[in-house]
């Protein structure tokens, strides 16, 4: 006797690619369970910069006004401090874009809000401290049924008739599908860490420079109002001698590339207080076999270079919702080819690495190597962020590329069941 899937679609790890595929196949109808291993969305140090393209879909779900009351702050331009320099790099003023601003929300308030919506579907159950540990499969090379998963020490079988795998570059699932990846080299890794903002400093209206770069060294500066969170870019692999010259070196490291921060460098305690993130960007091959299909961070590691991962991965959820909620909901999804997925959104994700990658080994990288000679590097930005920094109609391009993306997604799939903002 064939017993039936007890969920049309689970999804496997609730960042932003998995709340919002969870959300838009639950609207659509679909009895859908998301899992996400941690018991809360409180984790420092991930990416908070929501861009237009993102924006937009919740201006198409009719949920922005609401998700506009989250606390944020807008970023209508970006640029960066070079020595004495100030460059403009992307301007979003005039996007074709319901908002044209980058909005700075903290990630954990992006994944409250989506949960806090999907809780009013019928369809959506979002269970926490459930660590996806494999897959439930025909046989090595034969259809995925469901997924084991792991909750209170005990160990389960979860079926259903989708599995989509939104459990980010370190992905469980994509090991256990044995999906073929493709790494692509990167030169860079960042130290994350948090730093108050300097006594007497106001958070201005106008935006702080995102990117700050003196005497061969870079610092991005996140404004979250009393604090910054920074990111210190570092060589691949040179987190191991940072940690050995000590904190004191560093926060002279800090001190020196933004003079502001002399003053609250010392609560910089140790070295413990820096967070390796260890860039990668690779993309699979092949993102599904039957009956799983992969998404976001698991389909496509993107180096944090302009913060797009967040809205790469909502948009690969976007897409999916629309080409398989409606038939999943319907029953008659069966072993459809997922490989349309990858066919619609593999190339801006290819795309979008390429030009991470040519940011990162002809823009940072010479700034880095700078340091090596004997001589002062020169305060002065590249060449290419001049140019882009003097011809206003080149930053409204780059702000296009950054804040759009080479391929928005606007949901089309089914509104069986009306999304209404959360209360409270």
């Amino acid at each position: 006797m064939t017993v039936a899937p007890e969920y049309d679609c689970i999804v496997a790890g609730g960042g932003p690619a998995g709340m919002m595929a969870g959300l838009l196949f639950a609207r659509a109808g679909c009895r859908v369970l998301v899992l996400e291993k941690h018991g809360d969305f409180l984790r420092d140090f991930r990416g908070d910069t929501v861009h237009p393209s993102t924006l937009d879909i919740f201006g198409d779900l009719g949920l922005l006004d609401s998700f506009l009351e989250l606390p944020h702050s807008r970023l209508p331009r970006l640029g960066g401090d070079f020595g004495d320099e100030r460059v403009a790099v992307a301007d979003f003023s005039r996007l074709k874009a319901r908002c044209r601003f980058i909005a700075m929300v903290p990630q954990w308030h992006l994944l409250d809000f989506i949960a806090r919506v999907g809780a009013q579907l019928p369809g959506f159950e979002l269970r926490m401290k459930a660590e996806v540990t494999g897959l439930v499969m025909d046989g090595p090379e034969g259809a995925v049924r469901g997924v084991t998963v792991r909750e209170q020490g005990a160990e389960r079988r979860v079926t259903a008739r989708l599995v989509i795998g939104a459990d980010g570059r370190h992905s469980r699932v994509r090991e256990a599908a044995g999906l073929p990846l493709k790494e692509v080299g990167v030169p860079i890794d960042v130290l994350w860490f948090s730093l108050p903002r300097p006594e007497g400093e106001q958070s201005a209206d106008a935006p702080e420079p995102l990117v700050r770069s003196r005497g061969g060294r870079i610092l991005v500066t996140i404004d979250r109002g009393d604090y910054f969170q920074c990111a210190y870019v570092i060589r691949k692999g040179g987190a191991a001698q940072v940690r050995a010259a000590g904190i004191e070196a560093f926060r002279r490291e800090v001190a020196a590339t933004v003079p502001e921060f002399a003053g609250v460098v010392e609560r910089l305690e140790d070295v413990d207080a820096l967070k390796l993130l260890t860039v990668r960007m690779d993309r699979l091959e092949r993102w599904s076999r039957p009956g799983l299909v992969m998404i976001g961070d698991g389909a496509h590691a993107m180096s944090p270079i302009g913060g797009v991962g967040i809205n790469l991965a909502v948009q690969d959820a976007v897409a999916a919702a629309n080409l398989f909620a409606g038939p999943l909901a319907e029953g008659r999804l069966g072993e459809v080819d997922l490989e349309a997925l990858r066919r619609r959104r593999a190339w801006p994700a290819r795309a979008t690495q390429a030009l991470q990658g040519l940011i990162q080994n002809r823009l940072l990288g010479p700034i880095l190597d700078s340091r090596e000679g004997g001589e002062a590097p020169p305060d002065r930005a590249p060449l290419p962020l001049r140019i882009v920094s003097a011809v206003p109609w080149l930053q409204r391009r780059v702000g296009a590329v950054v804040g759009l993306g080479l391929r928005p997604e606007h949901p089309q799939s089914p509104e069986r069941h009306r999304l209404e903002p959360p209360g409270g």
